[in-house]
């Protein structure tokens, strides 16, 4: 497989990895701190948030795989599931109780 190949690849799936991660992260979070009134209520914005992280982590893998990938394959892979985590990390911080710290 050619490295364009790699990256039509990778970056789909990184990028929808990410984004179901950092949404049910933050599914968890919101339920042990009682954010919304059930389930259901976070689902819509589970689903804008986590659509959002996908999108923007699939450009990051891409990008990645992309420029990095021509030279060393496994350093984009390592680079790509590091910025994942960094933006998955920041995701939930941010996005962890939208009213402010109450649990």
């Amino acid at each position: 497989m050619t490295r364009g190949q790699w990256g039509c690849v990778a970056a789909p799936v990184g990028g929808l990895a990410t984004g179901v991660l950092g949404a049910v992260l933050l599914a968890a979070a919101w339920r042990a701190c009682d954010v919304g009134v059930n389930g259901a209520a976070n689902g819509l914005a589970l689903i804008f948030y986590g659509t959002l992280l996908a999108i923007i982590s699939a450009a990051w893998w891409g990008v990645l795989i992309g420029c990095v990938g021509r030279w060393n394959l496994a350093v984009a892979l390592l680079g790509g599931t590091v910025g994942a985590a960094v933006m998955v990390w920041i995701f939930v911080a941010l996005l962890h109780v939208p009213n402010g710290y109450r649990c």
